[in-house]
């Protein structure tokens, strides 16, 4: 195991976090974990197709960015039910980084 799977959970939560809070106390609009993640995912694409495929033809099938959507949906709706900036950081931050594994099983299998 490599140690970017013990630490993309911890890493990856900071941006959806920010542009949660962000969202959350200008506009109050909950959905700001999930915009961030859609947004990480669209990039990581694009970096899987130009640099395994463009540059060394490597399969793309093969390769696959982490599942983050389940956490950041958590994230969103603790935020949604409690309105609170700390029960989601505690709660939230918890969910998002147990399900991290379990949300990838579907692509793994």
């Amino acid at each position: 195991a490599t140690p970017l799977g013990t630490v993309a959970p911890i890493v990856s939560i900071t941006f959806p976090a920010a542009v949660q809070a962000c969202l959350w106390a200008r506009y109050r609009l909950p959905w700001g974990a999930t915009v961030a993640i859609l947004g990480l995912l669209l990039g990581e694409w694009i970096n899987r197709y130009l640099n395994f495929w463009g540059w060394t033809y490597f399969p793309v099938n093969i390769c696959f960015p982490s599942n983050l959507m389940p956490g950041a949906i958590l994230l969103d709706v603790i935020l949604m039910l409690s309105g609170s900036f700390t029960l989601t950081a505690v709660l939230g931050g918890l969910a998002y980084g147990l399900i991290f594994y379990p949300g990838n099983w579907p692509i793994i299998a």
